[in-house]
């Protein structure tokens, strides 16, 4: 009973929030601004960069892979983008990413949004055997690379009073298993991008960071690598995309998707950690992680 006294005014709060505080959305707001989506040859990223393109914005988009940026690019074009263009980068080169945001200026002329949304290294879900290479490798592509290209954005998103969409997830709010060194660097990125807004505001420097905690997508990466390892159903990445992009735009400090479900969580781990853990345990088909 003492649990659900506390429980009941909080999603209560939680409802009223949700309903009364829906800021004006439209494509006005973003039609002609300049965006640059990493990590967007597929996947999140891409639905990301198709939501900007709708709204008329100038689109880059950055992955490794250039046949699939080129078709991403095409597909921006005809769903309305102002331009679209395409740069080809490995995000695990530092120097490489520091690049990007060079050729960015170079076609775009400024910058508007910066969305990070990249991922590398072993996503996967796997048991941890005490690889140091695996855990430095993930916090350079999903960490590291974030930050230089932040720094390398900074005066453009100052110049244009622009903002970041940074891509979280649950394993940055609730250490997972079997995914370790991936946790690890979204604890980071939370942490430095948390961080990043705060100081801004100090130093009185416009510059609004919204987080996105995402919980399980079905992109493509997600459904070969961890689909028959979950006991979850996944949540789409279009509809996953719309509300990143509507919290991005909105200025919002986070985006939690999908929210009700996350959110619950969240709010339990303060209150019972314990029984968390048994719940996420309980995510998971053990007898498929190797």
């Amino acid at each position: 009973m003492a649990v659900l006294k506390i429980l009941l005014p909080l999603i209560v709060g939680l409802c009223a929030y949700y309903f009364y505080s829906q800021e004006s959305f439209s494509a006005e707001m973003v039609r002609g601004k300049r965006v640059l989506v990493t990590g967007s040859s597929t996947g999140i990223g891409e639905q990301i960069a198709y939501e900007f393109a709708r709204m008329g914005a100038n689109v880059a988009v950055t992955a490794r892979r250039e046949k699939q940026l080129q078709m991403v690019v095409q597909k921006c074009l005809e769903l309305g983008a102002s331009s679209a263009s395409y740069i080809v980068s490995d995000m695990s080169n530092l120097t490489s990413a520091q690049k990007v945001i060079e050729e960015t200026k170079s076609k775009l002329g400024g910058l508007d949004y910066l969305v990070l949304n990249h991922v590398g290294g072993n996503v996967g879900l796997h048991l941890f055997r005490g690889d140091m290479e695996i855990v430095k490798r993930s916090m350079n592509l999903n960490f590291f690379s974030y930050v230089q290209l932040t720094i390398s954005a900074l005066n453009m998103l100052q110049e244009s009073g622009g903002s970041i969409i940074v891509m979280s997830s649950m394993a940055g709010r609730i250490m997972s298993p079997f995914t370790l060194e991936y946790s690890a660097a979204k604890f980071a990125v939370e942490g430095f991008y948390s961080g990043l807004r705060t100081e801004m505001r100090l130093r009185k420097i416009n510059l609004p960071i919204t987080v996105a905690v995402l919980g399980y997508i079905n992109t493509d990466n997600a459904m070969k690598e961890v689909s028959n390892k979950m006991t979850m159903e996944p949540s789409s990445k279009e509809e996953c995309a719309k509300e990143v992009v509507k919290g991005g735009v909105l200025r919002r400090r986070e985006v939690i998707y999908p929210y009700w479900s996350q959110k619950f969580i969240l709010i339990l781990r303060d209150l019972m950690p314990n029984l968390v853990d048994q719940l996420v345990g309980k995510s998971y088909k053990l007898e498929n992680i190797s």
